[in-house]
Parts: structure tokens; C-alpha cells; sequence
């Protein structure tokens, strides 16, 4: 197997990527409970999401390409960090996210897009990021855990999609410089 971390760039998303991280996305919301989003996303709805994530900053969005494909299919993922909450006093919090087009999971592009988000993090005036996990999922857990977070309560039931109500276990990481 081709060692898949020399064929791939991560880099800011831009609106160029715009078609291919709606597609991954709408994949999510059409065929599992990962988000509670249930309305697939034209790429004219899902345009706002993507300004809201500069190329500085603490609300990011990398994406993984695979180098020797043209067009939206060489997008292979992408990780975000967004504001955690709205309010003022929420600001060095981010929630973080990660989404592999179906093609490219288990090839190890969730964990590359992670330490490359995490590396642009560093810099940044940030204290935790959160994630919040539907459960049943023991490979974005493992994810998780391998890059430090822990968990820290779980929301029974909190989401009802396709009939059935999902829990979401929420995890979290220290940010930051070390005390």
C-alpha cells in the first residue's frame, strides 16, 4: 500500500473546494447519525459555513488532497475548528471536527488533517477544543483519545434522527500553553 501521507497536502479550504466539501458532508448527513443535520446542503447554503473559516485564526478549515487527482474527488477530508459557543466569554474555546470522504477512511487522513489543525492551532489564543461524538462511534473516540481529549459527559438521547434518539459524548482537550 502506498504510503498515502506523501500524496497528500493539507491545506486551507477555499471556495474552489466548495462542491467537494458538501458532497463529503452530504454523505454524513444522508447516510448516518454523525450530524444531526438532516436537509443534504447545495453548495450556495453551504458557502457561509466556509467564509466563516479564514486561512488565520482560530476558526479553521484544513482540507487533505490527494496531489495526483484533479478536480473535487481529490478532496480527501477536511477538519474545522469553529466557536464553540456564541457568547463573548466562549471565545478560546473552539469545537473541532473531522470528516473523511467515504473513499478515505481508515487511510489515516483524519489523524494527518488533526496534527495539521492542531500544529495551526498552536499559536493561537485558545484554552480548550471540544468535540462531540454520536454514539455508537469507537474509531472518531480512538481519534480522539490518541490526540488527548477526554471525555466528560455524554448527552442521553439528545438528537432523533432516522426514528432512533442518539447520545453524544462530549470530549475535550487542553489548548494552550501547559500550567
Amino acid at each position: 500500500m502506498p504510503n498515502t501521507r506523501t500524496e497528500v497536502l493539507v491545506r486551507p479550504g477555499t471556495e474552489g473546494d466548495l462542491v467537494a466539501l458538501t458532497d463529503i458532508y452530504n454523505h454524513y448527513v444522508r447516510e448516518t447519525a454523525l450530524t444531526f443535520d438532516t436537509d443534504p446542503f447545495t453548495p450556495e447554503r453551504r458557502l457561509p459555513w466556509l467564509r466563516s473559516h479564514p486561512e488565520d485564526g482560530p476558526h479553521r478549515l484544513l482540507v487533505a488532497q490527494d496531489v495526483r487527482i484533479v478536480g473535487p474527488a481529490s478532496i480527501l477530508g477536511y477538519a474545522t475548528s469553529s466557536p464553540f459557543r456564541p457568547k463573548a466569554a466562549y471565545a478560546t474555546s473552539v469545537e473541532v471536527s473531522v470528516y473523511c470522504a467515504p473513499s478515505a477512511t481508515g487511510r489515516g487522513i483524519g489523524t494527518l488533517l488533526y496534527s495539521s489543525l492542531f500544529e495551526a492551532l498552536a499559536g493561537e489564543d485558545l484554552h480548550r477544543a471540544y468535540a462531540g461524538i454520536t454514539q455508537p462511534n469507537d474509531v472518531s473516540v480512538r481519534l480522539h483519545e490518541r490526540f488527548g481529549f477526554r471525555h466528560v459527559g455524554t448527552y442521553a438521547e439528545v438528537g432523533r434522527k432516522f426514528g432512533t434518539y442518539w447520545d453524544v459524548a462530549w470530549y475535550e482537550k487542553r489548548l494552550g500553553p501547559q500550567p
